[in-house]
């Protein structure tokens, strides 16, 4: 949507949730071995599920880059309905479940249990580990989202701070998202 130049891959944004979830978690009480692993796996299922942000329902597949320059200049954002939100997130979890178990279809049974396990407790937010850790996946997408706006100026800024602010609801996140957002401001 954006036509970033060096966009960060998976792997770059799972290993940043890892640190963030070593320091913060650590800060935070939260049991750190389940923290990391949790964001370590959280987006695996990537590998056969799509991932989907909350712009491309603005955008039919079949746009070109004019038209989609065109709609982002609009500064628009998806306005969901609680029940529409919902049906995104099932469908967006049954993909990428689908995708996990491909993935993970050949690996030792004990292995596919604790991977698929700690996938859940993330994605479902069963837990306060699976919670926090969710909520620094928005929060990473978030300081990269402003690192590309410092960088090349393409990001819509203030989009990302209200999607990052109803995400984060943690009281530690939420006082990271306020210094997070400071320092970019700089």
């Amino acid at each position: 949507m954006y036509d970033i130049k060096n966009s960060e891959s998976t792997a770059d944004h799972s290993f940043r949730i890892a640190i963030l979830a070593w320091l913060l978690g650590k800060k935070k009480g939260l049991n750190l071995e389940k923290v990391i692993k949790m964001a370590l796996v959280h987006d695996l299922c990537e590998v056969f599920a799509e991932d989907e942000t909350s712009y491309d329902p603005l955008f039919p597949k079949d746009l070109n880059r004019e038209k989609i320059a065109e709609i982002r200049k609009r500064r628009s954002r998806v306005q969901y309905t609680p029940e529409q939100r919902e049906e995104r997130i099932r469908r967006k979890r049954d993909s990428e479940e689908k995708g996990l178990e491909k993935l993970i279809s050949s690996l030792p049974q004990e292995f596919k249990n604790e991977l698929k396990s700690l996938w859940l407790e993330e994605t479902k937010g069963l837990s306060e580990e699976g919670r926090f850790v969710k909520q620094l996946d928005k929060m990473e997408n978030l300081i990269q989202a402003l690192e590309y706006w410092k960088e090349q100026g393409q990001i819509e800024r203030d989009l990302w701070i209200i999607a990052a602010r109803e995400w984060c609801t943690d009281p530690l996140l939420s006082d990271f998202l306020k210094e997070v957002d400071e320092e970019f401001k700089k």
